[in-house]
C-alpha cells in the first residue's frame, strides 16, 4: 500500500534531503540576486545594456560548464566530495561579486558562481534520488523545487528590502549568498556518501570491491577507471541515449521562461514597464509564493498514478502565461498575471519534473553525468537567449514572449509524447536491491542450534520423499 505522508520518511532522509537541495536554494538565489544586484550596480559601476546581457550570459553558460564536469567528477569520485568542493568555490564567487568596484571583478564574480552552481546540482540531485526510501523518490526530488523556490523568495523579499540602497544593497544581496554557502558546506561535512553510489560504484568491473565495501570514499579511486570507460560509451550508444535527449530537450526549452523571467524579472518591470525594482522584489515575492502550493500538490501526486494527466494540465496553463504579456503587452498587470499564471503551472509542467526525470530514467553510474550533460545544454541555451534577452525586451517585448512560449508548448509535448514512454530505471534498480538484499539475508540466516533427534531428521539429512 502506498504511503505518501511526510511523517513516514525518516527525520535524517529529510535533513540530508534539505542539505543536498541547498543546491537549488543557492542556484535560484544567484540567478535572482545576480539579476537584482546587477540592477543597483548598473549606475555606480558604469554597466551598460550588452554587458548586463554579457553578464547573465555568462553566469548561465558557466552553469552549464559546471554542470557538464561536476556530473562527471560526481560519477568518478562520488557525491560528497563534489557538493564539498563546490560550496567552497561558490562562497568565493559570492564573495568576488559582493566586493566588486567595477566591471571586470563582475566577470570573474560570474564565472566563479556559475561554475560553482552548475557543478553542484546534478551531484546534490542525484544524492537525493539515492538516498530516498522506496517509494519517495519523486517528493524528495520534488522538494528541492521548494528549496529552489525559497531561494527565489529570500532573495526576492531581501530586494524589496534593500531595492532603494543602491549599490550597497547589491553588496548585501551578494553576503546573503556567502553566508548561506557557508552554512551548506558545514552541514555537508558532516554527511555520509551516498550508499547507493558506494555499492553500485565499488562493485563495478575491474574495482576490487564487492558491493557493500566500507567507507564513504571507499574504493571509488579504484573503481574510476572501469566506470569511465563505459559510461560515455553507454549514454552515447546505449539504451539510456534516447531518455537522455529527451530529457535535456525538455528542460532546455522549458527553462527559457523560467530563466527569462528569473533573471531580467527586475529589468522587465523597471525598464520596460516603468516601475521599480522595489515592486519588481514585492510582485515576484507574492507570485512565487504561490508555486509552494502548486509544488506541494506535484509532491502529492508525482508518485500516483495521474501525474502525466496533471503535466498536461499545467502545461497548458504554463503556456498561457507567456502568452499574456505577448497579447496585450508588456504592463505591470500583464507581468504579475504571467507570474501567476507561470507559478502554478511551472510548478509541474516545468522543471520540477526535469528533476524528478533525470532521476528515475537514468541509472546510478551514470546519474550524475547524464544530468550534468542536461543541465549543460539547458545552460547553454539559456545564455545564448539571455545573450539578446535585455536588447529583444527594448526593441520587440512581444515578439520575445512569444518565442518564449513557443519553448514552453513545445517541451510540454516533448514530455507527453516521447519521455512517458520510457521505462523508470531507478524503480528497478529498487526492485533489484530489495531482491538482493532479501537474497543475502536468507543466505546469512543462523541455522538453527537444535540438535535433529532421530524422530525429526534435519533438512540437510532427511530423505527426499
Amino acid at each position: 500500500m502506498e504511503t505518501s505522508t511526510t511523517d513516514r520518511i525518516p527525520g535524517t532522509v529529510w535533513f540530508r534531503t534539505t542539505a543536498a537541495g541547498m543546491a537549488s536554494y543557492l542556484d535560484a538565489a544567484a540567478i535572482i540576486s545576480t539579476g537584482t544586484a546587477l540592477a543597483l550596480y548598473v549606475g555606480p559601476l558604469g554597466i551598460s545594456d550588452a554587458q548586463f546581457g554579457q553578464y547573465s550570459a555568462i553566469l548561465t553558460f558557466m552553469i552549464a560548464v559546471g554542470a557538464l564536469i561536476g556530473g562527471r567528477l560526481g560519477d568518478l569520485y562520488g557525491r560528497r566530495r563534489v557538493f564539498l568542493a563546490t560550496m567552497a568555490l561558490y562562497t568565493v564567487g559570492a564573495i568576488v561579486m559582493a566586493a566588486a568596484t567595477g566591471p571586470l571583478a563582475l566577470y570573474v564574480g560570474v564565472i566563479l558562481l556559475g561554475f560553482a552552481v552548475g557543478a553542484d546540482l546534478p551531484v546534490s540531485l542525484s544524492m537525493i534520488a539515492e538516498e530516498a526510501p522506496p517509494g519517495k523518490r519523486g517528493k524528495l526530488v520534488s522538494f528541492s523545487h521548494i528549496l529552489w523556490l525559497l531561494g527565489i523568495i529570500v532573495s526576492q523579499a531581501l530586494g524589496v528590502v534593500v531595492g532603494e540602497w543602491g549599490q550597497a544593497g547589491g553588496r548585501i544581496m551578494f553576503l546573503h549568498l556567502v553566508i548561506l554557502a557557508v552554512l551548506t558546506m558545514i552541514v555537508r561535512a558532516g554527511m555520509p556518501e551516498s550508499h547507493r553510489w558506494t555499492a553500485l560504484h565499488t562493485a563495478a568491473p575491474g574495482s576490487g570491491r564487492t558491493a557493500g565495501a566500507d567507507g564513504a570514499d571507499g574504493g571509488a579511486d579504484e573503481a574510476t577507471d572501469s566506470v569511465d570507460l563505459g559510461t560515455l560509451k553507454k549514454l552515447l550508444t546505449g539504451p539510456f541515449l534516447a531518455p537522455t535527449l529527451a530529457v535535456a530537450l525538455f528542460y532546455a526549452l522549458v527553462n527559457v521562461g523560467a530563466n527569462t523571467g528569473g533573471q531580467f524579472s527586475a529589468f522587465m518591470y523597471t525598464e520596460i514597464a516603468g516601475s521599480t525594482v522595489r515592486v519588481s522584489s514585492a510582485v515576484s515575492l507574492i507570485t512565487f509564493g504561490i508555486s509552494f502550493g502548486a509544488t506541494f500538490l506535484l509532491m502529492k501526486i508525482v508518485d500516483g498514478p495521474h501525474r502525466m494527466r496533471w503535466f498536461a494540465a499545467m502545461a497548458v496553463i504554463h503556456v498561457a502565461a507567456y502568452v499574456m504579456p505577448a497579447l496585450l503587452g508588456v504592463e505591470v498587470w500583464t507581468l504579475v498575471a504571467m507570474g501567476v499564471l507561470g507559478s502554478i503551472g511551472g510548478a509541474v509542467a516545468g522543471e520540477p519534473m526535469f528533476k524528478i526525470w533525470a532521476q528515475e530514467l537514468i541509472p546510478t553510474l551514470y546519474r550524475s553525468t547524464a544530468q550534468g550533460a542536461m543541465i549543460a545544454v539547458t545552460r547553454v541555451v539559456a545564455a545564448v537567449v539571455a545573450l539578446w534577452t535585455p536588447m529583444l525586451l527594448r526593441a520587440s517585448p512581444n515578439l520575445l514572449f512569444w518565442f518564449v512560449a513557443a519553448c514552453i508548448a513545445s517541451a510540454a509535448l516533448v514530455g507527453l509524447l516521447w519521455i512517458r514512454r520510457f521505462p523508470r530505471v531507478a524503480d528497478e534498480e529498487d526492485e533489484a536491491r530489495d531482491a538482493a538484499d532479501l537474497a543475502a539475508a536468507q543466505s546469512t540466516a543462523p541455522l538453527s542450534t537444535e540438535t535433529p533427534s532421530a524422530e525429526t531428521p534435519s533438512a540437510e539429512t532427511s530423505p527426499t520423499p
